[in-house]
Order: C-alpha cells, then structure tokens, then sequence
C-alpha cells in the first residue's frame, strides 16, 4: 500500500454512506444533516482536466460518521473525506481548494488533475441554505457565487439561464478564488405515462439519473407515497390531453396498461413534432401496426422518426419489469450528452506516467497539492 493510501486509511473514521449518491438537493440534505450535527462539509469537483471518476460539478456532504452523495469512489474520495473532517474541526477556515493527481499515489491509474472546492457549512448558515431550498424551487437559473479569499468564503445570488457548468476562476491562486455553479443540476425533461409494473421498476432508477420525470396515470392509487423531489404526478382520466402542457424536446414514455390510450398518446406526442424521443413498451407487431395506422391518420413518415418500439436496449430477453426498467434507462443514457460538463480532455494528462515521489514527469504536475489549513 502508498504512504498516501495509508495516511488515508490511518485517519479515516468509520463512515455510514447515505442514497442518494446523486445529490439533486444538496442545500436540503446539508440541512438534514445539520439537525443531527454541527457542521458538514460540501466537497465539490470544481474542475477536471483529463479522466476522473466523477463531472465537474458531483458532490458529496460528509460529518465526521456520515457521507452522502459521491465524487467517485475511491482513494481520491477517501483522502477528500479525511481532508473534510480536518474542515470541519477548524473553526478558522470555511473552506479550501485542493487539486489531486490521480496517479499511483492514490492507487487510481492516471487519467488527469481533479481540482475539489471544499466548503463548511455549520448552524450559522442553516438561514442561507433554507435561502438556497427556496432558490431551488423558485428559478432554475440561479447561480451561486461562493468567492474563497485566505480561508473565508463569501456567497452571492444571481441568476444565468445560460448557466450549465461549473466555473472555477483564480484570481491569487487557490488561496483566492472563486467557484460558479449553477444551483439546481441541468435535468432532461421525461414524462413517463404508465404507473404499471414496469414504471414503478423504471421511476426509482431515473430518479437517480439527470431527469426531470413527470408521472402519468389515470389510477391514483398506484403511485407510491414517497417520491424523489426530481419527480412530479399528474392523475389523468385522459392522459393523451396532458401531452400539449408537454416542455419542447421532452422525452416520452408510453407504458400503460391499454393499447388503445397508448396509441392516443403516440399520435399526440408525434403530431407535435418536437419530441426528442419516444418510447413505447410492446413487440415489434405492436410497432408496426402503431406506425400503420398512423401513417394513415396523417403523419408523416418524418414525425414518426421519434418512435422507439420495443423501446429498451438490445439484448435483455427477461420480461421481469426490473430487467425491462434496466434497458430503457440504459437506452434514455444513450441519447443525453454522453460528454460530462467540465471535463477538458488533455492528451498529456490522458497519457501521462505518474512517478510516485516526483510526479507526472511528461506534464509537470505535481503529486497531490494541497492548502495548509490555519
């Protein structure tokens, strides 16, 4: 083992890791944790240069016996967690910025240079974060500006449509800098139709992906009482005339239990022109005499581009609802931007051979660097 990993393993507490791993709220789940704790911290990739195990923009929150939420895994997560519980101990310091080169030093293969913003937060800013719950709900544009000037970090609002991915702007090194973020994650808009078994297997999955999922069904009942704050219902008697209150380039789903209102669906979504996809759960049959007939209620063989029939990846023979949810979010991962936000890919840094004592030797950086805490 490194004298890196076993620093690491020496100083590490035991942790109970908390669901979810995507933090889509982080400034509520700050506020869970406040109630039990005193202070936690908010580690945050702020930039990537080559591979990393996570985007810029990941996070994850750690107290000195919890974690939730994840950058990754891993050493560079378990040095970031010991390095957290030292911040959280220092009642000088709100936060630093740390950059990891993740070489053999911390026993992940050399892909590239990770640059983690790390921030306190204790009971003094519980009025801060309710602030950032209230921003959340409020306006999908909203920026925070957190500016980290010799150890003490100052917060700003504004507000970015533009906004996708997180800026980390030096301006005395990284003792003085500031980090941009946009405070709710950029999430694709899927509106699944069918509270059946598959869409109850399905919802719980992407949930925990970069969707915004709208769940329709005319059968109240069978939508579950606890839901991810990144997913919505609607009860419908007529699920078909919920499709017009659709976002422009929205995903659909068409899973219910009678072809008749699926087939509704397919022609509404479809005569609107602007989906980005449409899946409909059935066998190829059921495709061909969907697209049949309509082709002759008028649509044109170009509006009928969207429509995935059998929707789901290839491959997967089971019919349990589980292994059927598995390749439709398999499938709907394939259409969204497969590139992380943040990420500058490097040749030398892709490339590069790590010296454990020395360093990178073909691109210079150093073994890990990191700002002393007062």
């Amino acid at each position: 083992m490194s004298a890196v990993l076993q620093s690491v393993s020496a100083r590490a507490t035991p942790v109970t890791s908390t669901a979810p791993s995507t933090l889509m709220n982080w400034p509520r789940a700050a506020l869970d944790l406040l109630r039990e704790h005193e202070a936690v911290v908010r580690v945050v990739i702020a930039r990537v240069r080559g591979s990393a195990p996570r985007e810029a923009g990941a996070s994850m929150l750690v107290t000195h016996d919890r974690i939730v939420g994840t950058i990754g895994g891993g050493s560079l997560e378990w040095q970031a967690m010991a390095d957290a519980r030292v911040l959280l101990d220092s009642p000088r310091t709100d936060g630093r910025l740390t950059r990891h080169l993740l070489g053999r030093e911390l026993g992940q293969c050399c892909g590239g240079v990770v640059e983690l913003w790390s921030e306190r937060y204790t009971q003094a800013d519980r009025t801060f974060l309710d602030d950032a719950v209230r921003q959340l709900r409020a306006a999908e544009a909203a920026v925070l500006e957190s500016r980290l000037d010799a150890g003490r970090i100052a917060r700003r609002w504004h507000f970015d449509p533009s906004a996708t991915r997180p800026q980390l702007i030096a301006h005395d090194g990284d003792a003085d800098c500031t980090f941009i973020e946009r405070l709710s994650p950029a999430l694709a808009p899927l509106w699944l139709f069918g509270a059946g078994h598959v869409g109850q297997a399905l919802v719980p999955i992407m949930a925990a992906l970069p969707f915004r999922i709208t769940w329709i069904d005319s059968r109240p009942d069978l939508f579950p009482a606890a839901l991810a704050e990144s997913v919505g219902t609607i009860v419908a008697a007529q699920p078909a005339a919920c499709v017009a209150s659709a976002p422009p380039g929205c995903r659909y789903l068409v899973m219910t239990h009678d072809h008749r209102i699926d087939y509704a669906l397919c022609r509404a979504i479809l005569a609107r022109g602007d989906a980005a996809f449409v899946g409909v759960i059935g066998s190829a049959s059921k495709a061909a005499r969907f697209r049949s007939r309509l082709l002759k209620d008028g649509l044109s063989r170009e509006r009928l581009a969207p429509l995935v029939c059998p929707v789901g990846i290839a491959g997967i023979a089971s019919k349990l609802p589980a292994a059927i949810a598995v390749g439709v979010a398999a499938q709907l991962l394939q259409g969204l931007d497969v590139k992380p936000a943040g990420i500058v890919h490097d040749r030398a840094l892709d490339d590069c051979r790590i010296d454990v004592a020395h360093g990178c030797a073909s691109c210079g950086q150093s073994r890990v660097e990191t700002s002393s805490l007062p």
